[in-house]
């Protein structure tokens, strides 16, 4: 059975891997590849803020590993990497349909 949720009880680093959902007050700046430069920045500023009086909101964090599993148990992988194999970044028109077609592709995806 995956770990899908963390709480601040039981976070640690075995528990962060498979976790699809951190709260910001469980991350730092060593957590990017995780849950990203945004994410973890807020986790830093609550870590450090908090005690300072500053009043930063808590939230949460989907993360990296949560959209890998989602991607792969859906069987995304294969359809996403045809859709952009021949991808022209410099062809915006293209860039919008096929951008389009993934969203559509993952959103449709029960």
């Amino acid at each position: 059975m995956v770990n899908t949720y963390a709480t601040t009880a039981t976070v640690n680093s075995e528990a962060k891997e498979t976790a699809f959902v951190l709260w910001f007050d469980e991350v730092g700046i060593s957590d990017i590849p995780s849950v990203g430069g945004k994410n973890a920045s807020l986790g830093e500023m609550i870590r450090e803020l908090t005690s300072q009086g500053v009043n930063v909101p808590n939230g949460f964090a989907t993360t990296a590993y949560a959209y890998r599993y989602f991607i792969e148990s859906a069987g995304l992988e294969k359809k996403l990497r045809e859709l952009f194999a021949d991808l022209d970044v410099e062809d915006m028109p293209n860039l919008r349909q096929r951008g389009k077609q993934a969203r559509s592709l993952i959103l449709d995806t029960p």
